[in-house]
């Protein structure tokens, strides 16, 4: 909505991230003046702290998976557009199994991928040795989505920020949006009062006492490694190799046996990042030297061939989980002119174009070619602690 008081701009959106950057790109677009105001700099959070995967074999079946084909979608078209041009790039990811029970897995999870409409490729042992040599004798089947991709968050971020122009401040921890007469007017910052007509909550975990939805949204903490180049300048492997621990953790299938959750990502830079945890409830960005080890040696299994590999740094991010493991994107039940777009755990950077533009859309009050009903924040009932 266009702020009619004639000062401030007419979209405030707390979160630098890319689902912000994403929402301010296509309210610039819409003709909207947008200010972002971030609690510390842009990608500073999860969107800089990711590995990068636009994948759709790694969601869960039922909506996200369908959404998921969506952003993809929407990354290409962007790319190909110019406004991403050189920051998406199109590759496969590999499933692989281990067990008996990781390759019922994965059948279960490859015709769930058939059945959304997603290409797959079953791969017996020799064929997963030709396309990834040094591949660990312990894997015994695979599956390859050819049509997933990959994209840098922080590229992502920087870009549209700069090719919406909007107003960015950073350092600026929101301290309460401000409501008149039930209508969100602005937020009150460590860095001033900035004034709109509508306010866009995207700021993850910091979205949560704002929004009244402490009790919904909560941490969930993933340790990385970052090795030497094998290459330079040249990805490793063809695309990145995903465990079905992955997928199970993904599907809550089982009991949370280890925290690890196995990713082996080969970089253009001709490096490989290695992941992760999924570390319910902390919040915390120190790595430790069990988890890290526990990721390597399960690297090692897969991938043997890493054995001549370097580690030159390890990191942590924490994603922002919600309490059913959906995100949350849509108006606020209790204020008007308030939405909320958050909750993408680790599907942020897959999502974080379309979320976006869903949420400039809910801003805008205008229809949306997603359904996100289903993300409604009135699932949860009535936000408690607010205002």
């Amino acid at each position: 909505m266009k702020n009619r008081s004639g000062s401030g701009s007419d979209v405030v959106i707390v979160g630098a991230g890319i689902v912000g950057a994403a929402a301010a790109y296509y309210l610039a677009d819409a003709g909207f003046s947008v200010t972002v105001v971030d609690a510390l700099t842009p990608a500073a959070g999860a969107s800089g702290a990711s590995d990068g995967a636009v994948s759709v074999a790694s969601k869960k079946p039922g909506p996200m998976m369908t959404i998921a084909r969506t952003a993809r979608n929407l990354y290409r078209t962007l790319e190909h557009e110019g406004v991403l041009a050189g920051l998406f790039h199109t590759r496969p990811t590999f499933m692989v199994a281990r067990t008996d029970e990781e390759i019922a897995l994965l059948a279960l999870h490859g015709g769930d991928l058939a059945n959304a409409g997603e290409e797959i490729r079953s791969l017996d042992p020799t064929e997963l040795s030709l396309r990834m040599p040094g591949l660990g004798h312990s894997v015994v089947a695979g599956v390859e989505v050819p049509g997933d991709g990959h994209a840098i968050g922080y590229q992502i971020v920087d870009r549209l920020l700069r090719l919406s122009d909007a107003r960015v401040v950073r350092h600026a921890p929101v301290q309460r949006v401000c409501v008149q007469a039930g209508r969100a007017v602005g937020v009150d910052t460590k860095a001033g009062f900035f004034g709109a007509g509508a306010v866009l909550l995207a700021a993850g975990l910091g979205s949560a006492a704002l929004a009244g939805l402490g009790e919904v949204l909560r941490p969930r903490k993933g340790q990385i490694v970052i090795t030497d180049r094998a290459a330079d300048n040249v990805p490793a492997l063809e695309g990145p190799l995903m465990s079905a621990a992955y997928l199970a953790a993904k599907r809550s299938v089982g009991g949370a046996r280890s925290p690890v959750s196995l990713v082996i990502d080969p970089l253009r830079t001709g490096q490989f990042l290695i992941g992760g945890t999924r570390e319910d409830g902390v919040g915390d960005r120190e790595t430790t030297v069990r988890h890290v080890a526990e990721i390597l040696g399960e690297a090692l299994d897969v991938y043997p061939a890493l054995r001549r590999q370097r580690v030159i740094r390890t990191f942590a991010g924490v994603r922002t989980a919600t309490r059913d493991g959906l995100p949350i994107v849509g108006k606020h039940p209790m204020v008007e002119g308030l939405s909320i777009a958050t909750g993408f755990e680790g599907d942020g950077i897959c999502l974080g174009p379309l979320m976006g533009r869903v949420a400039a859309d809910i801003v805008l009050g205008r229809a949306s070619e997603v359904n996100v009903g289903l993300l409604s924040p009135a699932r949860f009932g009535e936000p408690t602690g607010l205002f």
